[in-house]
């Protein structure tokens, strides 16, 4: 299942370490970690940030049910799997725009007050991840404002 997961997604099986092959799928992969490492980041992995997640991804990325589930599997065993979260703030570098890359720095917002409090290793990981999509400090706060204002209006910081 693992070997048909990952040729969905763009990557080749190797011994050593697995290397993303061309293709957009990547950054699906590469999106969804960073937005599942921000869901694990704080005292637990909440019904609310799951369900969050599978819409952000669903509607980001157009997926059917079954797409998304493979998504949601494969990018959770990519995450425990890695050491680092580089390559796949670089994948969405080398092919997302300043839009995009804004977008997934509300998506991350998104996922941070879902639980109704900002925890010190989200707001440790929006830094981390703000300076990793080579996003200025004003940019990750302007998101975070954003999202912030969109929930209180009760939009749920839709652009």
């Amino acid at each position: 299942m693992i070997d048909s997961l990952k040729k969905i997604f763009g990557f080749q099986s190797s011994e050593a370490e697995e290397t993303p092959s061309e293709g957009p799928d990547r950054t699906w992969v590469a999106t969804a970690v960073l937005l599942l490492e921000m869901a694990h980041t704080d005292d637990g992995f909440h019904e609310l940030e799951s369900i969050l997640v599978d819409r952000i991804l669903g509607e980001k990325f157009d997926l059917d049910a079954r797409a998304l589930k493979d998504l949601r599997l494969y990018a959770e065993q990519r995450r425990q799997e890695s050491l680092d979260l580089y390559q796949f703030a670089r994948e969405i570098n080398d092919h997302f725009s300043k839009k995009e890359k804004l977008e997934v720095m509300e998506h991350l917002w998104q996922i941070v007050f879902a639980d109704g409090k900002i925890d010190p290793y989200e707001e440790a990981l929006s830094r981390q991840l703000a300076t990793l999509l080579k996003l200025s400090h004003k940019e990750m706060i302007d998101a975070k404002l954003h999202v912030r204002e969109m929930l209180a209006q009760g939009e749920g910081g839709k652009r």
